[in-house]
């Protein structure tokens, strides 16, 4: 059976500001497993990733009101969480699915540790921002007694920021190969991964970073011999100069095209469609055949060349 990683953004689960709630993103899920449905119906055998960011942020939001009484959760259990949340929602959406369309597939999530170098550059530079925004005043009091690196964030107050390093091993990659050569449809590498390093004495454990969850996906989509690395986000194609008056969508690009336009800059946007291309190019490059990205609604007819933008050797 030709195989298939899917990356779900987490924006994908919160359709807009007015569907927040958990009965919102199950809904979201609902609507994306449903087209994954029709892929497995049609033979494809997947795993599935997915991001996590906002619901990272409503928990640490939860945890920052609640620390009048309550321990404050570390951001890798913050993972950890999402992982197990998001992974019940479409786990469940996906068994109901099969029921109803008579496949008989299993469906399993699997909390997934990733390990990064403990000496990653990111570590002495953090950039990602994650959790509520604050005044100055607050911001450096965190600094000062919890060691938190802190930045002003474009004008809209200061945010915490950590390291985003590159990941480097996909701990629990044998048993989901095992499962998925099984035949089970294997959700994993939810948020790019739990960030863990190896410590002195060879043990792993929890460090406080956010993995790209696309670049995890790329690595998830070698280390099981994946065929295709389908990248689903918020558009249905990727463009070219976007937001300025030379934006056009594009249907397909060759790997040395994307590189091109990566080493030339300004073309892809980062945090949106600049990682997500930097993802393809380490699967073409690392074995893979092609990659597709589009948005949930249209991804079996981008998986039948209709839509969609496809990324080829």
């Amino acid at each position: 059976m030709p195989r298939t990683v899917i990356a779900i953004g987490g924006n994908s689960l919160i359709p807009d500001a007015s569907h927040v709630t958990v009965q919102d993103q199950y809904a979201a899920a609902a609507e994306t497993d449903d087209h994954i449905a029709s892929l497995v119906q049609d033979g494809w055998d997947v795993a599935i990733s997915h991001g996590n960011g906002p619901q990272v942020g409503f928990i640490l939001r939860r945890s920052e009101l609640a620390s009048n009484e309550l321990h404050e959760i570390p951001l890798d259990y913050c993972g950890a969480d999402t992982q197990g949340a998001i992974g019940y929602m479409l786990q469940q959406n996906l068994t109901n699915d099969f029921r109803q369309r008579g496949i008989h597939k299993s469906v399993a999530t699997v909390v997934t540790q990733v390990e990064v170098a403990r000496d990653d550059p990111a570590f002495a530079s953090p950039s990602k921002p994650i959790g509520s925004f604050m005044d100055e005043a607050k911001a450096m009091q965190r600094h000062r007694e919890d060691g938190w690196d802190v930045r002003e964030d474009a004008g809209r107050g200061w945010r915490r920021v950590v390291a985003s390093p590159a990941p480097v091993r996909i701990v629990e990659i044998d048993v989901i190969r095992r499962l998925l050569d099984a035949g089970v449809i294997t959700i994993a590498v939810g948020g790019g991964g739990i960030p863990v390093v190896t410590n002195d004495d060879g043990d792993l454990e929890g460090v406080p970073a956010v993995i790209d969850k696309d670049l995890a996906s790329s690595m998830l989509a070698r280390e099981v011999g994946a065929d295709l690395l389908l990248i689903s986000t918020a558009v249905e194609h990727v463009a070219l100069d976007f937001g300025r008056p030379t934006q056009r969508w594009m249907d397909r690009f060759t790997l040395d095209e994307v590189k091109h336009y990566l080493a030339e800059g300004g073309h892809f946007l980062e945090g949106s469609m600049a990682p997500k291309m930097r993802a393809v190019v380490e699967f073409l490059e690392g074995g893979g055949t092609e990659a597709l990205i589009t948005n949930p609604a249209n991804l079996e007819r981008a998986m039948a060349g209709l839509t969609g933008t496809r990324i080829v050797k």
